[in-house]
């Protein structure tokens, strides 16, 4: 049976970010994920974690300049200075929450973009961060994005991205499947989660085509559950959704899609 953890950048954001730990745990979740950390200090996100007997499973790199909407600087070049920056900062935020994974964002290509040095640079960045990460214990996740919500994203599709994870060669380098942006970006969710079900270091739900709770669209939500079960993935399951209203009111969809081992 999956193990959900709830997203807090996209789930019970109609408080502050520090009180959604508490949401998430009233709600009966036992782990949480987040995009990022960053504006608060490291001990107290643990402080909350802890008063709330709740585990982090993710979080990302910093996003670089958001005021110029980036979303990741790792395929950047001439940013490699600052990427070895927000790793560092990621790792001693991971060391105090306990956190076993971190994803680095591949970022946005430029107009007119040799797409050859973007991979060569993002290459070079994953296998010394890689490195770096598994002298702490630590895993990264690298995590393709669909071109309809992410115009430009260097990194687009599990091709692209088992590729690039083969080349960098590094066996804590894994692969997040978020399976809304499989579904929006190439479909054909079940053969690729059998096929690449080795290198999945994390998983991400919702529905699709609008990323909301994973009970509506064209995703079968109870087939993608049995077929985890199937292939023994011990992982979490991050509910990484839009909720349609306040995220409790949605959340029924968790016992209606589990009862799947009901229908064979």
């Amino acid at each position: 049976m999956p193990r959900f953890a709830a997203n807090l950048s996209m789930m019970f954001n109609d408080v502050p970010f520090p009180e959604r730990f508490e949401r998430a745990a009233k709600a009966g979740f036992k782990a949480v994920e987040f995009l990022f950390p960053y504006d608060y200090p490291a001990e107290e996100v643990a402080g909350w974690l802890k008063s709330n007997g709740l585990e982090n499973v993710l979080f990302n790199l910093p996003p670089g300049n958001t005021a110029a909407k980036e979303w990741g600087v790792t395929s950047l070049p001439g940013r490699e200075a600052e990427f070895r920056d927000h790793l560092a900062m990621a790792i001693d935020y991971a060391k105090v929450l306990g956190t076993p994974r971190v994803l680095a964002m591949g970022g946005y290509l430029p107009e007119g973009a040799d797409p050859a040095l973007h991979r060569a640079t993002f290459v070079c960045n994953l296998r010394s961060a890689a490195q770096r990460l598994a002298k702490e214990g630590l895993n990264l996740m690298i995590e393709p994005l669909n071109l309809r919500d992410f115009p430009r994203f260097f990194l687009n599709n599990q091709i692209q991205a088992h590729g690039i994870r083969e080349e960098v060669g590094e066996p804590n380098l894994k692969v997040q499947m978020d399976f809304y942006h499989v579904q929006v970006s190439e479909g054909d969710v079940s053969f690729k989660l059998k096929k690449y079900i080795d290198h999945i270091g994390h998983i991400q739900i919702a529905g699709a085509p609008d990323r909301h709770e994973p009970d509506e669209g064209e995703l079968d939500y109870r087939h993608v559950f049995r077929l985890l079960d199937e292939l023994g993935y011990q992982g979490w399951v991050g509910c990484e959704y839009r909720p349609r209203g306040r995220t409790e009111e949605g959340l029924g969809w968790m016992k209606s899609l589990l009862d799947y081992t009901r229908v064979q």
